[in-house]
Order: C-alpha cells, then sequence, then structure tokens
C-alpha cells in the first residue's frame, strides 16, 4: 500500500522518524475509534428504528447486517484500490462515506431508506482495518509493531464506549435524525485530518521480508505443513462462532433490558458497559493467554461467555448491569486470543493473507449472525433465541481441543 511521495519519508526500506510514527499511530487510532464507534452505534439506533418504522427482529437484524457486512466484504478490495490511490486518500474517502451514511441514516423516512444509507456507510467503513492497521505496521518495525498495534486495537474499544455514549447523552435532548447528522458529520471532519496528516510512505518491496525476518520463530514448526492445513482453519472456525455469538448477543441486550424496565440512556449505559469490559479483556485475556496458553483460556473465556448470557435471562436490572462488564472481558477476550494466534499456525511469508481471511471472515460472521438470530428471535423470542445463541457459544470448546495438537507446546 503506497502513497505519494513525503518530502519527509525516510527512503525505501528505511526506518520511519519519530514524527511519521506519532502521526501514523495517531491517524490509525483515531479511525480505528470513530469507526468502531460508528459500527456499535447501531445498536443503541435499534429500539429507536424499531420503534420509529415498526420493524420486526429479523428487519432489525438485517439493519445490522447491511452495515457490518458490506465493511466486511470490502476490506480486500479496499487494501487493493489503496495500492492504486494510496492510503490517505482512501482511507479518508471512505471515513467521509461512513460519515455520510450515517447523516442520510439521520434523514431516513423507511425501511429501504434506511438499508441504502447503512450500505453507503458499510461501504467507507470497509477501508479502515486493512488501511489503519497497514499504516501502523509500515511505520514501526519489529517488537515496537507489536505494541503499537496494541494501542491501535485499544482505541478501537474505546470508540466501541464513548461514542453510544455519546450517541445516548444527545438522544436526552435532541431528536434521534439531528443527532446521527451530528454524529455524522464528525466524519467529514475527521476524514480532512486524516488526508491531511497520514504519512505518506514511498513504495518497500524489501519491507515484507526484512519484517518478516524481524519475527523470529518461537520453535520449528515439527508438525511440517499441518499447521497451515489443519490448525488455521480450526482457529477460523473458532473465531467465526466466537464472532457470530458476540455480535447476536450485542443485537438482542438492548431488547433484554428494556424488557427488564430500561430506558434509552440505560441501554446506552449497558452498552457501554460491556464494551468497557471488552476493552479490558483484550489486554487481561491476552495477559493470561501468555500465562497459562490459548487453549486453557479460550475454554474459559467460553464457558464464561456462556454462562453470563444464560444469566443474563433471568437477573434483575440492576443486577444484569453489573454482570455486564464482566461479560464484556469474556465476549471480547476471546477475539484477543485468537487473533494472536494466527501467526503460530501459518509460516510468516503468509501471515499477511491469514490475517485478511482471519478478519474478513470473523467480521463477515458477526455481520450475518444478527439476521440469522433475528429470524429466531421472530420465531421462538428474545429469551430463546438467547439461549440458543448460548448453546452454539459452547460448540467453541471441542473445536479448541482440536486446535491444541496444531499449536507449539509453548502457545498451548
Amino acid at each position: 500500500m503506497t502513497d505519494a511521495a513525503d518530502p519527509a519519508a525516510p527512503p525505501a526500506g528505511a526506518v520511519a522518524t519519530k514524527a511519521q510514527e506519532r502521526r501514523a499511530i495517531g491517524v490509525a487510532s483515531g479511525a480505528h475509534a470513530l469507526h468502531d464507534g460508528y459500527t456499535d452505534l447501531i445498536y443503541v439506533m435499534l429500539p429507536i428504528w424499531q420503534a420509529e418504522f415498526g420493524l420486526g427482529y429479523a428487519a432489525l437484524g438485517i439493519l445490522r447486517t447491511c452495515y457490518a457486512g458490506t465493511l466486511a466484504v470490502l476490506q480486500i478490495p479496499s487494501g487493493i484500490l489503496s495500492e492504486r490511490l494510496g492510503v490517505a486518500l482512501v482511507l479518508a474517502a471512505g471515513t467521509a462515506l461512513a460519515g455520510v451514511g450515517y447523516m442520510l441514516a439521520g434523514a431516513s423516512v423507511g425501511f429501504v431508506t434506511l438499508i441504502a444509507a447503512l450500505l453507503i456507510g458499510g461501504v467507507g467503513a470497509s477501508v479502515q482495518h486493512p488501511l489503519a492497521s497497514a499504516l501502523v505496521a509500515r511505520a514501526y518495525a519489529g517488537p515496537r509493531s507489536l505494541k503499537a498495534l496494541g494501542t491501535y486495537n485499544f482505541a478501537g474499544d474505546i470508540g466501541k464506549m464513548t461514542l453510544p455514549a455519546l450517541a445516548s447523552i444527545l438522544l436526552v435532548v435532541l431528536p434521534w435524525q439531528p443527532t446521527l447528522a451530528i454524529l455524522g458529520a464528525c466524519g467529514l471532519v475527521a476524514a480532512a485530518a486524516i488526508f491531511l496528516l497520514v504519512p505518506r510512505f514511498p513504495e518497500d518491496h524489501a519491507s515484507a521480508p526484512v519484517a518478516a525476518a524481524a519475527i523470529p520463530e518461537a520453535e520449528p514448526m515439527a508438525t511440517g505443513g499441518r499447521l497451515s492445513r489443519f490448525g488455521f482453519p480450526v482457529l477460523l472456525s473458532i473465531g467465526v462462532v466466537d464472532s457470530a455469538t458476540r455480535m447476536a448477543f450485542l443485537t438482542f441486550l438492548p431488547f433484554v433490558l428494556i424488557a427488564k424496565g430500561a430506558s434509552l440512556p440505560t441501554v446506552g449505559l449497558a452498552l457501554t458497559l460491556v464494551f468497557a469490559g471488552g476493552a479490558a479483556g483484550k489486554l487481561v485475556c491476552a495477559f493470561i493467554g501468555a500465562r497459562v496458553g490459548v487453549i486453557a483460556t479460550t475454554c474459559m473465556t467460553e464457558g464464561l461467555t456462556t454462562v453470563g448470557i444464560l444469566a443474563m435471562l433471568p437477573l434483575p436490572l440492576e443486577a444484569a448491569l453489573l454482570l455486564l462488564p464482566i461479560l464484556g472481558i469474556a465476549l471480547n477476550g476471546t477475539s484477543s486470543v485468537l487473533a494472536g494466534s494466527v501467526p503460530e499456525l501459518v509460516e510468516p511469508a503468509k501471515r499477511a493473507r491469514a490475517f485478511s481471511v482471519y478478519y474478513t471472515a470473523t467480521i463477515g460472521s458477526g455481520a450475518f449472525a444478527p439476521a440469522l438470530y433475528g429470524f429466531l428471535g421472530d420465531a421462538v423470542g428474545v429469551e430463546t433465541a438467547l439461549i440458543v445463541v448460548a448453546c452454539v457459544c459452547l460448540l467453541t470448546v471441542p473445536l479448541v481441543l482440536a486446535l491444541r495438537p496444531a499449536l507449539p507446546a509453548h502457545a498451548r
């Protein structure tokens, strides 16, 4: 992914300057926070759109799928487009388009126009993950790249907490239409900042092998090619189920809370609690995984997710709110452990492609799960649908155990 040459850019193969590093991590983290905030803002809006347009749970799931599904399937094309037009232009244009999508959603007069607006927003949102993460990886090298990418990932969770909370505050004093117009306009402002601040790096053909060489193998691949043929597909399957569980739960959560007597601001607070727990979970579970291994950590988080979802149903509102941060740790903690395991299961030269496949599949799963579970919710009710979600989550446990032989000993 290249951009037009920046006068301050280092020669090909050189390490970025400190100023370029700061610009890269700042732009990437800011874009991640805004785009992830946009993605999860939909959960706050679902009850409002249901009341406004008389929608069923399947229709609400379709709305979520329109945005997140478009985001998922266009990530790889966005990366290809940036190779021709540059990271700065494509990332800025996508951010602007995501903002325009929410502005159009605020002007929607029916279900069809709302779908069109969310499709437009999803097209814009598709640029963020591949381009922002590539920007960070290009600016930082070696172990410092891992730390920078961790900062970038954490910024996304900050956006998930702050933007829904901001929307909930605005909804107290404004109707939902101007609220979305204001939040959408933030995307236009951010797009201008992104275009101006993204450091322009020259094309660097040597960076890939250098970066690969900078990442030492913890141990030889004693099992030969089995890692790439067996381990990664199993890991991908776990990630798909985990992502579907997380997104289905978040789709139904507002309605479970409203049935317990929660107001819209309380629903916004509840989502903020889940996302705060999720942000902590990415750090906590990564630390636990490093100490006790991938297998034990993933079984623990998936088990806790199942128990937490089932416990939400009978609890009163106040107790449910107290449980949500803990449940958020489990919901998001698994994804941190799984993503961190990708390099253990593929050859260094194939890691970039493996990550793109992993994120496309898991985000795609999370995009389509709300629609599928929404149909189930219409048929059997929200509580029964959530019981099914919790039971499906347990399917990851035998998959995790099957993954054990493919992992190197230090990661198990």
